[in-house]
């Protein structure tokens, strides 16, 4: 593969994709290392963006509405079909190769929370809906850091099915079902509840108004350059006890469905608030406090998405923002997803504190991504973006804060 002939063949796309930065490099170092651990050439590269969750905190597990889109940072892999039934797939930072065998695709306990069960997750889905499945070799990178709320695992998903979909199927499955089945991985094999957000903002790509009510996601495209209206979007990854989070994460979808079961239905999805709060004397030591407080963000925040969503294609920037900020503060107070219990230390609280001192009234900010740990989001004046980034990096660590862009595509193929 001559990857400078690949790169003046989609330079228009891929400087669009990486938001003009070059990219040369760091995909001709891929082919590279993949020469040297398969002795032969790639076929083809497949990329799937990290995706910025921008208002909807925990709401698509309960069918509700989200404004995500995918970001400049992604997961990208050079692949070749190999004629045999495994996959052999090298990953930047692992010494050895995750192999996986297809002619066993059954759930295996010992391999939950591995990127072995998302390999063999994703071909068993595929199989069973009816698509041709093969062994591949892969050597893969990745700018979308873990514990970011970028969603690193989604990204490494999705390109797992656009790899068996490029090379045995003809690119012919919907992003919106290379969703589904990333989801499927995750949720089946990889043992790891979660909802269909991060994968539908990878697959798809752009920035999205996501209604999860729907059998199929309905996914509404918004135009939207914040670089335009004079605003930088960062993430700042303030650290934290990531530990195993798993069960922090799932006890936010167990006890929303708690408080809707209470309330005769399966999931919060059509709950509105006037009926939650008439619910009160009903749901009082039937459920946790903590379960009502968290059916309460969800009720209020799948609305607040929908009119965030509308407040840009309306270019109402300020109440837009006000929207992000109001998220923030329903996820520290109602939902409580800001910290571990068992920690002492309260990063992003600090952070959250540290932005709204510096842009209130001039910005947004606000948690990113399913919680507890990792980073948080934020709306920052380009003539302010370099005095944030330093107070921030002061406190958090050398590059914590990461400027984003909004990329316009999901997960691609590239030849």
């Amino acid at each position: 593969m001559d990857v400078k002939k690949v790169f003046e063949r989609n330079s228009e796309r891929l400087s669009a994709l990486y938001a003009g930065q070059d990219q040369f490099p760091r995909y001709n170092a891929l082919v590279d290392d993949f020469r040297d651990h398969f002795g032969r050439e790639p076929e083809m590269f497949v990329s799937a963006p990290g995706r910025t969750e921008v208002v909807g905190n925990h709401t698509d597990h309960q069918n509700g509405r989200v404004l995500a889109g995918a970001v400049n940072l992604d997961t990208v892999a050079a692949v070749a079909a190999n004629g045999k039934n495994v996959v052999t797939l090298y990953s930047a930072g692992y010494d050895a190769p995750f192999v996986v065998d297809l002619t066993d695709l059954a759930v295996r306990e010992d391999e939950k929370n591995t990127t072995f069960s998302l390999i063999r997750g994703v071909a068993a889905r595929l199989k069973e809906l009816g698509y041709a499945i093969g062994g591949f070799d892969a050597q893969v990178t990745s700018t979308v850091f873990k514990g970011s709320g970028l969603s690193s695992s989604a990204a490494f998903e999705v390109m797992l099915v656009a790899a068996f979909d490029a090379l045995f199927n003809n690119w012919s499955i919907d992003p919106k079902l290379n969703a589904r089945i990333s989801q499927f991985a995750e949720n089946v094999y990889f043992g790891k509840p979660s909802g269909l957000l991060d994968q539908s903002a990878s697959a798809v790509g752009g920035l999205v108004a996501m209604d999860f009510a729907p059998a199929i996601a309905d996914v509404e495209a918004i135009n939207y350059d914040f670089s335009r209206k004079g605003y930088a979007v960062c993430v700042v990854s303030v650290g934290g006890e990531h530990g195993n989070l798993t069960d922090a994460y799932a006890s936010i979808p167990v006890e929303m469905k708690q408080v809707a079961k209470c309330m005769g239905a399966e999931l919060l999805e059509k709950i509105t608030p006037e009926e939650l709060e008439n619910a009160l004397p009903k749901l009082k030591n039937q459920v946790s406090d903590r379960a009502i407080l968290r059916a309460f963000h969800y009720v209020d925040e799948t609305r607040r998405a929908a009119h965030a969503a509308q407040a840009l294609k309306n270019d109402d920037l300020q109440a837009f923002f006000a929207d992000v900020i109001a998220s923030g503060e329903s996820s520290w107070k109602l939902l409580q997803n800001l910290h571990v219990e068992s920690s002492d230390n309260q990063e992003m609280p600090l952070a959250l504190e540290m932005s709204r001192r510096m842009l209130q009234g001039r910005g947004a900010w606000r948690i990113h991504g399913g919680g507890f740990a990792g980073t948080i989001l934020a709306f920052v004046p380009n003539d302010l973006v370099e005095k944030y980034s330093a107070a921030m990096d002061s406190v958090f660590g050398e590059h914590a804060t990461t400027v984003l862009s909004i990329r316009p595509e999901g997960v691609v193929c590239i030849k």
